[in-house]
């Protein structure tokens, strides 16, 4: 199962991807620091929202964004199995 890592409401319209923390196909776990965004100035982060691959970046460096904008895909992992 896929899901979505969408920029959260972070106080403003609009924002700026700063970085990616995590390469395609990396594992990242759940609350792990994924992706750095700039609003207004000041630099947040948008955490994983589940555990799993990172499996496609759909925003990129220095890419205007809005809020609940779709950043990428997570293929989650089972981490019972």
């Amino acid at each position: 199962m896929q899901r979505e890592i969408i920029l959260p409401e972070l106080g403003a319209d609009s924002a700026v991807l700063s970085a990616w923390f995590a390469d395609l196909g990396d594992l990242v776990y759940e609350g792990d620091r994924l992706v750095e965004v700039l609003v207004g100035g000041a630099t947040f982060d948008v955490s994983a929202p589940a555990t799993g691959r990172l499996v496609e970046r759909r925003a990129h460096p220095d890419q205007p964004l809005v809020t609940g904008e779709v950043l990428g895909l997570l293929e989650v992992v089972d981490e019972a199995g």
